[in-house]
């Protein structure tokens, strides 16, 4: 009941939109942590059907303060800095709460970093000149963190309350009534039965699935049940199977519309309207999916693996005719957002709104009422992880905001990098793999948006290339070891051994690694330039990576000796270099091993007849 109620009170607000900021933001994370406390006891060993003690106290914490919050939203609002006892007391309250919350939710990771900043805040005085600060009473973190709009209840939560919550509802909306299978079927319809037919299937629909679900996790659980046993099939590895899976289900929280709701919080950060981030992350998207559709052909190729019988597979036609219903609602989607420009909450209440009335009508996907409530209790429980993990990055956000640490990290970063563009994104990759390793998607983006970003700006990076640098390789994080949650649910599904298919998941998607290095460096690729130059670097960067797809499998007409694998990976790097001499130079290279390549197959032939 309360996973309805949350769902309608959201819908309530992005229809309507006419609550203050101290007066929603509260009531939804109440919602969260209410909804948190009711489903997870304190130990994953106790029996969750039951309520302990603990449990009802929090809630009825949760509720005490969203409903004084609430009733005293311009009283908070107004006297910033001249607060109660009471007041002190319930922001404590809070701030322990939400750190318990995120704990149960997701672990101690995050919990950790948020505690390891309230420390911070307290300590500054004792820290060394680098990172010094005057320091912070603990009266004024309390009420800091929990009674403003800059910790907690600030961005990231603005953003799950306005637009993160029903996206995901929508997502969840859309899989019960049929488009996760509609996408399936669409990607057999069309590459199932080409060579390595199962695995480009998998990255043909995780990519269409992908862009709506938002999630890895879900995305190969969704697609992963139905791809990688067909895998299997026709002969890949159980290892491979999970691997192809994991990494082309990662790559479904960068492609738009939805990107995992994270496109709205970017837009929403860097101060530009959503379209314009969708479309800045479009190419990128497209080349991850095409990096790994080589990868995945070329393992094909090099162990002789066919598609499936073309006989056996749905053919688009039928499968549009039938499953069209689905795709009505993400089209609307995207004409809302990109066409008409409308507000994410506003496209996303009525992409909602289409979704349900279409199911409703077609009778192979209308729902009756238990089904309905179903999906809004499943929908709240989806965004629970999302919401209580924003909470608690909000207390990240406020410690830096309130100690003026982002310029201090921003300094230190560029000062460990010699003021070297290329080795300050690798210390940014790296921080963002660890950080991603053990954070969600979007609060390893927010915090690295606060402590990383403005280093990347620094160094006259591209804004938004700076944010989709960051975003990209926290996104990567869940199919690098030793964590690789994606490779973890892939090794699972295929019944494989997890370190292998986490060491295959990366080795497929090493190709990608290269292409924030590429947008960064040459930011036409993210649509920033005239067409020419957006076509050229498109184009050279295909080449590229093509180039080191070549070079990582050994493969492209034929098995390819060490020499001309060089060759590739020479014809890849070059080609990384954002200058019309190297790319000349790199396609040139490109040129003379793919003539190698044929010279070497005309001879096989030549030896074989």
């Amino acid at each position: 009941m309360v996973a309805v109620i949350w769902c309608i009170f959201q819908l309530y607000i992005g229809f309507f939109g006419v609550l203050a900021p101290m007066e929603q933001r509260p009531v939804h994370v109440a919602f969260a942590l209410i909804l948190t406390y009711l489903t997870k006891p304190i130990s994953k060993k106790l029996d969750p059907e039951k309520l302990y003690i603990d449990q009802i106290v929090a809630v009825l914490l949760s509720v005490v303060f969203a409903v004084y919050m609430y009733t005293h939203a311009m009283e908070l609002s107004l006297n910033i800095g001249m607060y109660t006892q009471f007041e002190v007391i319930l922001a404590a309250i809070v701030l322990i709460l939400v750190i318990e919350a995120c704990r149960r939710l997701t672990g101690v990771g995050l919990i950790a970093i948020g505690i390891v900043f309230l420390i911070y805040a307290y300590v500054g005085p004792y820290m060394p000149n680098a990172i010094r600060h005057p320091g912070a009473s603990l009266t004024k973190i309390f009420t800091f963190s929990a009674l403003t709009t800059e910790s907690i209840f600030g961005t990231c939560i603005d953003c799950c309350v306005t637009f993160i919550f029903l996206f995901v509802l929508y997502a969840k909306l859309l899989e019960k009534t049929g488009g996760g299978q509609v996408f399936i079927d669409v990607a057999c319809s069309l590459v199932g039965h080409v060579r390595g037919g199962p695995a480009k299937v998998a990255v043909v629909a995780s990519g269409l699935f992908g862009s709506i679900s938002g999630s890895a996790v879900a995305n190969v659980v969704g697609t992963g049940t139905f791809t990688i046993p067909l895998m299997k099939k026709i002969g890949y590895k159980a290892e491979f199977a999970g691997a192809v899976e994991a990494v082309a289900s990662s790559g479904g929280q960068f492609m738009p519309p939805i990107m995992g709701a994270s496109a709205f919080l970017i837009a929403e950060i860097v101060g530009i309207p959503y379209w314009t981030v969708a479309a800045c992350a479009a190419v990128p998207a497209i080349l991850y999916y095409l990096a790994v559709f080589f990868v995945v052909d070329f393992e094909a190729g090099k162990t002789g693996l066919t598609g499936m019988n073309k006989a056996e597979l749905p053919r688009t036609r039928d499968v549009l005719k039938k499953g069209w219903p689905s795709l009505v609602s993400p089209v609307v989607l995207i004409v809302l957002l990109a066409g008409l420009q409308w507000s994410p909450a506003k496209a996303a209440v009525w992409s909602i709104a289409v979704a349900f009335v279409i199911c409703m009508i077609h009778k192979d996907t209308r729902m009756n009422l238990h089904q309905i409530i179903d999906t809004l209790r499943e929908g709240a429980v989806g965004a629970l992880e999302t919401t209580v993990a924003c909470a608690a990055v909000g207390i990240v956000v406020g410690s830096i905001t309130l100690t003026g640490l982002a310029l201090k990290l921003s300094s230190l970063l560029i000062t460990a990098s010699g003021g070297n563009l290329v080795i300050l994104m690798v210390l940014t990759m790296i921080a963002c793999v660890i950080m991603g390793m053990g954070l969600p998607t979007v609060a390893c983006y927010v915090v690295l948006a606060s402590m990383v970003a403005p280093a990347l700006i620094k160094m006259d990076v591209v804004p938004i290339a700076a944010h989709l640098f960051i975003f990209y390789f926290g996104i990567i994080s869940a199919i690098t070891p030793p964590v690789a949650l994606a490779s973890m649910v892939g090794a699972g599904i295929a019944k494989a051994d997890f370190v292998k298919t986490s060491l295959n998941a990366l080795k497929l998607g090493l190709a990608a690694f290269i292409l924030p290095f590429m947008f960064v460096m040459n930011p036409a690729l993210i649509l920033q330039g005239n067409v020419l130059e957006v076509l050229q670097c498109i184009f050279t960067a295909i080449i590229g990576i093509l180039s080191m797809s070549i070079t990582l499998q050994g493969f492209f007409l034929e098995k390819t000796p060490i020499w001309q694998r060089v060759i590739f990976g020479v014809a890849a790097i070059t080609l990384i270099i954002p200058e019309t001499i190297t790319d000349i130079i790199g396609l040139a290279i490109f040129i003379v091993a793919v003539l190698l390549q044929v010279a070497t197959r005309k001879k096989k032939k030549a030896a074989l007849a």
